[in-house]
């Protein structure tokens, strides 16, 4: 049986010079399909929009402010 997970508030990055605004419109692109059905985002979802945004910026090489 899949244990569901529930949703939380959005926790502060741990990613120094990255902000919640930036993991926020991330994750809103990530995630557009799950968020148009109503349904939040659980801590592993915003932990993963974290971690592919530093990814994408790194790939990209530009400066983290």
């Amino acid at each position: 049986m899949k244990k569901q997970q529930r949703s939380v508030e959005q926790p502060p990055p741990v990613t120094p010079g990255i902000t919640k605004g930036m993991v926020r419109e991330h994750a809103a692109e990530l995630y557009r399909d799950k968020l148009a059905h109503g349904r939040g985002l659980t801590l592993e979802d915003w932990v993963l929009a974290e971690k592919d945004l530093v990814e994408s910026m790194q790939a990209e090489n530009l400066p983290q402010r």
